[in-house]
């Protein structure tokens, strides 16, 4: 992984400046309170917060590819802490505390350091926008909630719905009225401001006039809490215990937090990034998760987070690079070298309901109510998300997610689009029979398109389908497997099976329109017979070539005269001059072969005289029809058997020579006639091919060249022989 400092800030631009700054300022007046408050719940002296703010601020601006991002001390993994501080029976703020908890952050780092390096950043290639969203607006409310008895003057929330349900009530019971009324008032203004002037920085002159009201009002009289005053000085670097890391409750705790940090911040991250339209390296942000987590170990702080709050402000008052980042940490060192007073005048509800606002904006609500509109299955999926984090927390909340995603695609899977195809008279092209009220069906012929991957969940729709399509008159399926990509065992079983129950009725089955790759996936799984006995054809008009229909194809109940005006276009034509190779893959110079053996055991006089004149696939038992190229090539492995065919039939090389030469001018000729881009395309073809068979067969390929040369019969008299013709 290439790693390049300061990515968002190259080709900065200087009109950037000014809202980088803005957004920079308002972050580091929310990072103080937050910071602060959750440090004391991870069991550190508050200060340690903004020390831990400061530097994963700085260290993850580094390395980070997004641009709106804010690291920082955060809600999780300070309660996870918290936590198991209190399971190892450690007092908060204690010796024991600042010694373990740094420990704690260390590991975290180290293990987020390990996942970049494992390159789990992939995970989030199976997380949708639904689980993302209700992800998302889970952490939002799930922060609010916490908030909400800091409104109403108490301390901060902690857990899940059920237990912040309680926590708000106590704080109902004995709510302090000045403290409710700051803050709702502060909200008011809040979004009042961004509704009717939303490029005043609102939040920072709240805050002005907070602290004057605090100095020249004496809100604290009234119950109203402040911040509390930190000492003077600046971030303090400490060197971990080491000692205490191979502790399994830290080793466990970490492992746990790294978990969370990456989930929870990669899907903000990423959440952000697909707002703003733009994009990051998932595997370079678990990185810059880890680095940060590393820095502030080493100023004695606890595990950082990605902060969806402090994101949210930023965004909202237009930060568009790290600049902001450093910009938040630089105020933030000035304020604890020079302005610690100005801290103490803070009051905690007015900087509650800040962030409140800011997570409000956070809440996916409005993507909520699309997904109700347009797909309910997704809605679920949101609120399935959204629900799990709010009631078992963000791990679980993640996990419920994915698999409500993965239910939602085996659904979609099992039943995906399908189409019975027709001709619409005088256009070219096969369309849905339902969606145009013009397309007729081919006679006697079944064309259905089927545009999903074949697997045991959707196998039975297939074949029921078809069965059902099945009338007295139809001697033909043709499926149009375009959307296939992939076939799994059950699903080749089944094909199979119904492959064999249409043959005792007479019904032919063409699988059509695939990749190679599927080829290759059919013959592995024991379909290889269709692909042999050419059922398995590149296009729908080959197929329908294969069974004697020409353009204009006769469709059922139309007058034939209508159908003169379709004609075969060259597009198509070429596309199917080589469908052997595109059949049979890196297989094909084998099977190619094996035919030649086919031919080689099986052809008499009647079917050599008639190499000059017809398709050789009409009486080698291969496809009945090869297409141009396939042809050539076949005709030129026979040519490498001249000795074995003369002594088989008992007539001379030289006539042999003579005949499979006067075939391949015959199809040169027409192929120069009808598509002259495809005609340099067969002659660039056949000299590769001849490389090939000379490198492979170097004694047949040396005796068919001897041969030519006595005949006359090289590629520049060939050329000549056309042009005078």
């Amino acid at each position: 992984m290439k790693i390049q400092i300061f990515q968002t800030l190259q080709n900065y631009k200087k009109e950037y400046l000014p809202k980088d700054i803005l957004a920079g300022i308002v972050v580091a007046a929310m990072s103080v309170p937050i910071s602060m408050g959750y440090a004391e719940i991870a069991g550190l002296p508050a200060v340690y917060g903004l020390y831990a703010s400061i530097v994963s601020i700085l260290f993850f601006s580094l390395f980070t590819t997004s641009g709106q991002f804010i690291f920082g001390v955060d809600a999780t993994p300070a309660v996870m802490v918290g936590d198991m501080l209190i399971l190892e029976g450690i007092a908060k703020g204690s010796e024991e505390a600042m010694r373990i908890v740094p420990v704690v952050a260390l590991m975290t780092g180290l293990w987020l350091l390990l996942f970049s390096i494992l390159r789990a950043g992939k995970i989030l290639s199976y997380i949708s926008i639904p689980v993302m969203g209700g992800f998302i607006s889970g952490i939002a409310v799930t922060i609010i909630l916490m908030l909400v008895p800091k409104i109403l003057g108490q301390g901060s929330g902690n857990g899940e719905l059920l237990e912040l349900s309680r926590q708000i009530f106590e704080a109902l019971l004995v709510v302090n009225i000045p403290s409710m009324v700051l803050g709702a008032v502060t909200l008011i203004i809040l979004f009042a401001g961004k509704k009717w002037i939303p490029k005043v920085p609102m939040a920072v002159i709240v805050m002005i006039l907070a602290v004057a009201l605090e100095k020249w009002g004496h809100l604290s009289q009234y119950g109203v809490k402040l911040l509390a005053a930190v000492e003077p000085g600046f971030v303090r670097f400490v060197l971990p215990d080491f000692s205490a890391a191979f502790n399994s409750q830290i080793l466990v705790t970490s492992l746990s937090i790294a978990v969370v940090v990456m989930a929870q911040s990669l899907l903000a991250e990423n959440n952000f990034a697909f707002k703003n339209q733009y994009s990051i390296q998932d595997n370079r942000e678990i990185f810059s998760f880890a680095i940060a987590n590393i820095s502030s170990a080493f100023c004695g702080a606890c595990p950082v987070n990605g902060s969806v709050s402090r994101t949210s402000m930023g965004e909202l008052y237009g930060g568009r690079t790290q600049m902001m980042s450093i910009v938040s940490a630089l105020i933030l060192t000035l304020l604890l070298l020079f302005g610690t007073g100005f801290i103490g005048y803070l009051p905690v509800p007015v900087l509650t309901a800040i962030v409140i606002f800011a997570l409000s904006g956070v809440v996916e609500a409005k993507l909520a109510k699309r997904l109700y509109r347009v797909n309910r299955v997704e809605f679920l999926i949101f609120m399935g998300a959204f629900f799990g984090v709010l009631l078992l927390g963000t791990i679980y909340g993640v996990v419920i997610g994915i698999v409500l995603s993965f239910v939602n695609v085996v659904l979609r899977a099992a039943k995906p689009y399908r189409a019975f195809l027709g001709i619409i008279p005088g256009h070219e092209g096969f369309y849905d029979l339902e969606r145009n009220t013009h397309a007729k069906p081919v006679r006697n012929t079944v064309i259905y398109k089927f545009s999903g991957n074949l697997f045991f969940a959707n196998i039975n729709t297939f074949i029921q389908d078809l069965e059902k399509s099945l009338t007295d008159d139809v001697t033909c399926i043709i499926v149009d497997a375009s959307g296939i990509n992939t076939i799994d065992i059950t699903a080749a079983d089944y094909i199979k099976t119904f492959d064999q129950s249409l043959r005792k009725r007479h019904i032919k089955f063409y699988i059509t329109e695939h990749t190679a790759e599927v080829n290759d996936q059919m013959r592995k799984l024991g379909l290889g017979d269709l692909i042999e006995k050419g059922m398995v054809r590149r296009t729908i008009t080959t197929a329908l070539h294969e069974i004697g229909y020409q353009k204009p194809f006769p469709l059922k109940d139309v007058d034939d005269e209508l159908l003169l005006q379709l004609q075969l276009s060259d597009g198509e034509e070429q596309d199917s001059l080589q469908e052997f190779f595109w059949a049979f893959g890196r297989d094909a110079a084998k099977q190619m072969e094996k035919n030649v053996e086919r031919i080689l055991n099986s052809i008499n006089m009647e079917d050599f005289r008639r190499v000059s004149e017809e398709n050789l696939g009409t009486f080698t038992h291969l496809w009945k029809k090869l297409s141009t190229f396939d042809e050539d090539e076949l005709l030129e492995r026979l040519e490498m058997h001249s000795q074995e065919i003369s002594q088989k039939l008992s007539i001379s090389e030289k006539e042999i020579i003579q005949k499979i030469e006067m075939r391949r001018r015959e199809i040169q000729k027409n192929l120069r006639r009808e598509n002259p881009t495809a005609y340099e395309q067969l002659h660039n073809y056949e000299n590769q091919l001849e490389k090939e068979l000379k490198k492979e067969y170097p004694e047949e390929f040396k005796h068919m060249e001897e041969l030519r040369e006595k005949e006359g019969n090289t590629w520049e008299k060939i050329e000549q022989c056309q042009m005078e013709h």
